[in-house]
């Protein structure tokens, strides 16, 4: 109980540092996508879990929660688990030349692997991203059931653009009765639900798109490389 504790004061210590410290600046950055793969069966991922609470309720930090089905088998069946987050994952891997994936396992705007409960490192990733110079200008409207999109171009690519849609729900509780984790009362923020590509760029000139969306869950747009590259920028409607 202490270590938890601790853990999630240190969490917010670090990220209220980091949000003094930036300034100012804070309004003229993009937002930088946070990744987290996660497991209600894995016994390491409860403080990257809490993290990421912290982290969601930032306006430049887009946070996801993808939890994966691979735990599943030593007492306790995620029950937001989904193949596709998993297949996520290895792809990540796949692009950075590693052989292996872990929980948890934090991937920084598509780039950088983080283990998810070294706060320091992620906030520091973080900052590094939210300073790089975009090569796209993104915006994007909802309307009742219709979400529109138009990017600018402002460097030419290295290659391709997948245009993807995030779907997710902000807060979701569960008590884990089962596996290492058994005992524990949890509520996972930003548990994604669907994500999905809905169009591509080569970035020779400006894009725009009209695409319908439904429910009340928040949208986010990504703009990311083709096989899974850089996300090179991306946008949250609530």
């Amino acid at each position: 109980m202490i270590g938890t504790l601790f853990m999630k004061t240190l969490a917010s210590f670090i990220i209220l540092m980091w949000a003094s410290t930036a300034g100012i600046a804070i309004a003229e950055r993009s937002s930088v996508v946070v990744e987290l793969f996660t497991s209600q069966g894995c016994s390491s991922c409860p403080p990257a879990d809490r993290l990421l609470h912290e982290l969601a309720a930032r306006d430049d930090v887009i946070a996801l929660a993808l939890h994966v089905d691979y735990w599943d088998y030593i007492g306790w069946k995620d029950q937001f688990a989904v193949p596709l987050n998993a297949d996520r994952q290895k792809a990540y891997a796949a692009t950075a030349g590693r052989r292996m994936i872990f929980t948890p396992e934090m991937i920084i705007n598509g780039l950088d692997s983080v283990v998810g409960t070294r706060a320091m490192q992620v906030v520091d990733e973080i900052y590094n991203h939210a300073n790089r110079p975009r090569i796209i200008e993104l915006n994007a409207e909802r309307e009742g059931d219709l979400l529109s999109i138009d990017a600018v171009i402002k460097r030419a690519p290295e290659k391709n653009i997948v245009v993807q849609l995030v779907r997710y729900t902000s807060a979701r509780d569960i008590f884990i009765e089962r596996g290492e984790n058994a005992g524990l009362q949890m509520t996972y923020a930003n548990v994604i639900s669907s994500w999905k590509t809905i169009g591509q760029w080569d970035g020779k000139k400006n894009f725009s798109l009209n695409f319908p969306v439904k429910g009340e869950e928040p949208v986010v747009v990504l703009m990311q490389y083709e096989g899974h590259g850089e996300i090179l920028n991306a946008i949250k409607l609530d």
